[in-house]
Parts: structure tokens; C-alpha cells; sequence
């Protein structure tokens, strides 16, 4: 395997179209990688205390509306496409 020193100096060598695809692939892997965590994490029970901590704040009225928050329902139905992968 080679060193990270060395992939850095072949990602240098690259064009320029391919190095935005490289950048394009890692991203993809990244957030899979934080997926399966967040997975992996719930079915544990590991978030467990974050949802219980949510539901709270719900149920006491702590909690607005997240285009009220952000102040543009443009910026959130963006946010749910990207989202949605679409």
C-alpha cells in the first residue's frame, strides 16, 4: 500500500478533471463511511439519548419550524431534495 505521502504526490500529477473526480469519489465514500456510523450508532441505542433529549424539547413547545429557523421555505425544500439525493 502505498504511503499517504506518495498518493498525495500521484493526486498532484493528475489533470485537473480527474482530480475533481477523485474529490467527487472520496466525498461519496466519506459520507457512506458516516452513515453506516450513524447505523450502526442508532441500532446500538447510541443516539438514544439525543431522540429522548428531541422528543422533549417537541413536546414542551422548545422547537420551530426549520424554514422559520432558516427564515426562507426556498432553503429547506433545497435542503430536503439534497437530501433525498435528488
Amino acid at each position: 500500500m502505498s504511503t499517504v505521502l506518495e498518493i498525495e504526490a500521484a493526486i498532484e500529477q493528475l489533470p485537473l478533471n480527474e482530480k475533481w473526480q477523485l474529490i467527487h469519489r472520496l466525498h461519496d465514500a466519506l459520507w457512506q463511511d458516516w452513515d453506516q456510523q450513524i447505523e450502526t450508532d442508532a441500532a446500538a441505542g447510541r443516539l438514544d439519548h439525543l431522540i429522548q433529549e428531541v422528543e422533549a424539547d417537541i413536546a414542551a413547545g422548545r422547537v420551530k419550524p426549520l424554514d422559520e429557523i432558516v427564515g426562507h421555505s426556498w432553503i429547506l425544500a433545497g435542503v430536503c431534495r439534497f437530501a433525498a439525493g435528488n
